[in-house]
C-alpha cells in the first residue's frame, strides 16, 4: 500500500514537473510569437542585412596655375576569413609578395582559428587591384584612399595635413575640412550565411558626394622661392627658425607663406607635433621698430605731424615713468619725421605716440587690425596681444614702448597686414588663400574683401615715400636694382622672465615694390639669428633676394620701363582727346 502510494505522487510530481515545462514553453512561444514577435523577427532580418558606410572622396587642393598640391590616391587593406579559404598554402605563396610580408606570417594568419584576421592596411593600389582581380574566397580587399602631397614638404604648414580618419588638421586642410571632407554614401542589402552581398537581394543605396575642391592663392614656384631662400637664410645667419609672406596688397591674396623649420604632411605621424601650428598665423612676437611705420601713419593721418615735423632727440625720454632710450643710445638732435623713419628712433616714435594721445594712437593701432584675428581662411589663428588703456595690466609707460613694437606682440601675418595696408592706399584687406572652390564643373570665385580703411590714402602715399627714402638711406641691402622698395627694419628684443634676453633678437623687414604700385608686399621674420641680430643684416637682405625673383617671375617691369610705357600712354590718351574735342570740318 505503502509502494502505491509513492508511486502515485511521482506521477503527480511528474505531472506537475511536465505541466510547469508546458506552461513555460507555451509563455515562452506567446512572448516570441505575439508580445515580442517584431523585435525578434527584426534581429533575425539584420542578421541577413549588410550595411557599409561609403567614403566619400576629398577634394583636391590646387595652386593658383592648376598644379595639384594635395590629394586622395587609393591604397587597399586586405584581410582574412581563415575558415572559408580551401587551400591556405596556396593562397599564402600567392599573397605575401603583393602584401609586404613574410611567407610564414601571411601563412599564420591564413591558418588561424580567429573567424578574421588582418593581413595588411597599406598595399599600393595596383598590388591591391590585382588581389581584388583574383577574387580568392576568404580574402577581403577594401580600397581606403590615403592623403598624398606630391610636393612634399612644399607650403606643408599652410596645407596641414589629414589622418587616417579622413580628418583634416592646420592649414587650409583643417579650415576647411567639412568642405573638402564631403558627405558619405549608404549600402544597404542582403547577404548570405559567409557574409556576402547577394546581388539579386532586397537593398537601398544612397550615393557619396565627394567633397569640393579648392584652388589657392598661391604660387607653387614662388612658394618654392621663398622656402629656398628662407631655408638658406636659417643657415647662413645660424639661426632658430624664421617665416616669410608674400602678399597682394590690392587684394588681400597669399601669394607664399613659409616657415622654417618645417615637416612632410606625407609623414605627420613621424614629425615633431609641435611643427604643426603655422607660425605665419599661430606664433606671436614683439616686432620692433617694423611697427613704426603703424604710429608715423597715426601721426600723418591725424594731422599730428608732417613728413618736415621736426622733434629734439636727445637719445632718452621719459614715458609714464619709464626711460627709453634709442637702439643705439646716441642723441640725434633735431630731426624730422622722415629722420625718425630712417635711422628707427625709439624717442622720436614715442614723442609721436605722446603726441596723439593713447585715445588716438590705440584707435589706430586697432584699424590696422592688431590684437585680433585676420580671419584668414587658415586653421588654429591667433589674435596676438595689445593691452588697451583701462585693462588691468596697462600702463602709461605702453604708450612709449608700443610705439617702437616692444609690449605688443603681433602674428606675422597681422604685421604683413598692415603694412600692406599702407601700400594698398590705406585700404585694410581681409587675407585669403582659397580662391576658387570647385564642384564639378561648377566653380565659384571667391572675391576680395575690404574690412575698412586704415588712414587716408594721401596718408598712405606720403608714408610710402618716407619708407623709400628710409630703404635708400639706411637700409641699402633691402635694395632691388631697377625699383623703388618701401621699407622698415625690426629689432626686437625677446622676452623672458624678468626682461628681455641680453642678446637674442627677432630680426625682421618688412617692405613692398615697385613703391609706386605695389605687386608685393613681403614680410621676412628670422628668430634668434648667431651672426648679428640686426634687422637690417639679416632680414633685409633675404627681402631683397626674394623680391629679386618674384619680379622675374611674375614679369614686373623696372619702374624706368613702366613709367615709360605709362606716360606714353598718357600722351597718347591726351592725343586722342584733344583731337575729340578739335572742331570738324
Amino acid at each position: 500500500m505503502a509502494a502505491n502510494s509513492g508511486t502515485r505522487w511521482r506521477i503527480i510530481a511528474l505531472m506537475a514537473i511536465l505541466s510547469a515545462s508546458t506552461l513555460i514553453i507555451i509563455g515562452q512561444l506567446v512572448r516570441w510569437q505575439i508580445l515580442e514577435h517584431g523585435t525578434f523577427l527584426a534581429l533575425a532580418e539584420a542578421e541577413h542585412q549588410a550595411e557599409v558606410i561609403i567614403r566619400p572622396r576629398r577634394g583636391a587642393i590646387y595652386d593658383r596655375n592648376g598644379f595639384l598640391l594635395a590629394a586622395d590616391a587609393f591604397q587597399y587593406e586586405v584581410s582574412a576569413s581563415p575558415t572559408m579559404i580551401n587551400d591556405p598554402y596556396a593562397t599564402a605563396d600567392r599573397l605575401f609578395p603583393l602584401l609586404g610580408m613574410s611567407r610564414d606570417e601571411t601563412l599564420a594568419a591564413l591558418t588561424s582559428e580567429a573567424p578574421w584576421v588582418p593581413l595588411s592596411r597599406g598595399v599600393p593600389q595596383p598590388l591591391g587591384e590585382t588581389i581584388l582581380e583574383w577574387d580568392i574566397t576568404g580574402i577581403q580587399v577594401e580600397p581606403r584612399p590615403k592623403r598624398v602631397y606630391p610636393a612634399g614638404t612644399l607650403a606643408a604648414h599652410l596645407l596641414g595635413f589629414v589622418n587616417d580618419n579622413d580628418n583634416g588638421f592646420y592649414g587650409v586642410e583643417g579650415y576647411y575640412d567639412a568642405m573638402l571632407h564631403g558627405t558619405p554614401g549608404l549600402r544597404q542589402g542582403e547577404r548570405d550565411p559567409f557574409g556576402s552581398s547577394i546581388p539579386t537581394g532586397l537593398g537601398r543605396y544612397v550615393p557619396p558626394r565627394d567633397g569640393k575642391s579648392l584652388g589657392l592663392t598661391i604660387d607653387r614656384t614662388a612658394q618654392y622661392v621663398v622656402e629656398q631662400e628662407l631655408a638658406d637664410a636659417i643657415a647662413r645667419y645660424q639661426a632658430e627658425g624664421g617665416t616669410v609672406i608674400v602678399l597682394d596688397p590690392k587684394t588681400g591674396a597669399i601669394v607664399a607663406m613659409a616657415s622654417w623649420p618645417a615637416y612632410d604632411p606625407n609623414h605627420f605621424i613621424e614629425a615633431d607635433q609641435r611643427l604643426f601650428p603655422d607660425p605665419a598665423v599661430s606664433e606671436q612676437y614683439e616686432p620692433g621698430s617694423v611697427f613704426k611705420v603703424i604710429t608715423l601713419a597715426a601721426g600723418l593721418d591725424s594731422g599730428v605731424i608732417t613728413p618736415d615735423t621736426t622733434i629734439y632727440d636727445g637719445g632718452v625720454i621719459e614715458v609714464g615713468g619709464r626711460t627709453i632710450y634709442n637702439w643705439d643710445r646716441q642723441p640725434h638732435g633735431t630731426v624730422n619725421m622722415t629722420t625718425v623713419l630712417a635711422k628707427s628712433l625709439n624717442v622720436g616714435a614715442s614723442q609721436v605716440a605722446v603726441m596723439l594721445g593713447k585715445e588716438r594712437f590705440y584707435t589706430y593701432v586697432r584699424r590696422f587690425g592688431f590684437g585680433h584675428i585676420t580671419e584668414v581662411d587658415l586653421d588654429s589663428e591667433g589674435p596676438g596681444t595689445l593691452k588697451m588703456p583701462g585693462d588691468p595690466d596697462w600702463h602709461e609707460s605702453d604708450l612709449g614702448t608700443n610705439s617702437f613694437g616692444q609690449g605688443i606682440a603681433v602674428t606675422p601675418l597681422q604685421m604683413a597686414v598692415a603694412v600692406a595696408a599702407i601700400a594698398n592706399d590705406g585700404l585694410l584687406m581681409k587675407p585669403y588663400v582659397v580662391q576658387q572652390i570647385i564642384e564639378g564643373d561648377r566653380i565659384r570665385s571667391v572675391r576680395p574683401t575690404v574690412v575698412r580703411r586704415a588712414v587716408l590714402a594721401q596718408t598712405a602715399r606720403t608714408l610710402t615715400n618716407m619708407m623709400v627714402v628710409a630703404v635708400e638711406q639706411e637700409t641699402k641691402l633691402a635694395q632691388v636694382p631697377g625699383y623703388r622698395v618701401a621699407g622698415k627694419t625690426g629689432t626686437a628684443q625677446i622676452p623672458v622672465p624678468g626682461g628681455y634676453h641680453p642678446t637674442l633678437t627677432v630680426a625682421s623687414f618688412v617692405g613692398y615694390l615697385p613703391a609706386d604700385d605695389p605687386a608685393f608686399v613681403i614680410l621676412v621674420v628670422i628668430h634668434k639669428p648667431q651672426t648679428s641680430p640686426w634687422g637690417s643684416q639679416v632680414a633685409a637682405p633675404v627681402f631683397a633676394r626674394i623680391a629679386q625673383r618674384l619680379v622675374t617671375l611674375f614679369d614686373v617691369p623696372p619702374d624706368d620701363i613702366r613709367l615709360a610705357a605709362s606716360q606714353r600712354a598718357g600722351e597718347s590718351a591726351n592725343q586722342e582727346m584733344a583731337a575729340a574735342d578739335s572742331p570738324t570740318r
